[in-house]
């Protein structure tokens, strides 16, 4: 069986990815959560990190990190995790490294941290380009291969790569198109996707520069995380 090595489920994105996968698809694995060390956590992980970052897939004595290459991992004894059509999985996986390589500025704006609600100070050009284009990859996968996810009627691999999106819109209030709007919802409302929601708001650590990445972002209108 596989364990899955992740960070905290409120601020880690890269870890949501093939947790997400695994879940939505009833792969079975043994999930580890390493909390983010304040200041500190590169060092800490790389006692069972080559990288010193997570995700981290164990599988007997392979170690597999990056969630892209673990995904495709994943793929090798569960190939439902991308599309069997040919056309619908070459789009799957271009769009799954575009996100893997891209939207930089999505990231750096609008950091994941699923228990605030924020109002950004500004929407820059840049980031609204980021959206632009996440609004466009959604609206052509679902009107290509006919929803209701991004490669046609089963969840793959490219919906758990942007599935922080979906966060990151409720945390922000950021708006797409009403198509991309509703596969936001549509996401979110996955009962896997509820599982990881709950347990980050149920978190009590605080990793500072998270939090202050956040704070600087924007202004927080509601924090519904539970206290220690």
């Amino acid at each position: 069986m596989f364990t899955l090595i992740i960070g905290n489920k409120n601020y880690s994105s890269w870890s949501l990815r093939p947790w997400l996968l695994l879940k939505a698809l009833a792969i079975p694995f043994t999930e580890r959560l390493e909390p983010f060390i304040p200041h500190g956590s590169h060092d800490a992980f790389r006692a069972f990190s080559p990288t010193g970052r997570v995700p981290l897939l164990v599988d007997g004595d392979i170690k597999v990190w990056d969630s892209l290459a673990i995904v495709d991992h994943v793929a090798e004894s569960h190939p439902q995790a991308w599309p069997a059509d040919r056309a619908a999985r070459a789009f799957a996986r271009a769009i799954s490294a575009e996100m893997h390589a891209g939207f930089a500025t999505l990231r750096n704006a609008c950091g994941m941290n699923c228990g605030l609600r924020i109002t950004l100070h500004t929407v820059t050009p840049a980031l609204q380009a980021d959206l632009d284009r996440i609004d466009e990859i959604w609206c052509e996968g679902l009107a290509r291969f006919g929803g209701p996810y991004l490669a046609g009627a089963s969840f793959t691999a490219a919906d758990a790569f942007y599935a922080p999106v979906a966060l990151r819109l409720q945390t922000y209030g950021l708006k797409l198109s009403p198509p991309a709007a509703a596969y936001a919802a549509r996401l979110l409302a996955l009962p896997s996707m509820q599982e990881w929601y709950n347990a980050a708001l149920n978190e009590t650590w605080r990793e500072p520069s998270h939090e202050a990445e956040v704070a600087a972002a924007g202004t927080i209108t509601s924090d519904l995380r539970r206290t220690a």
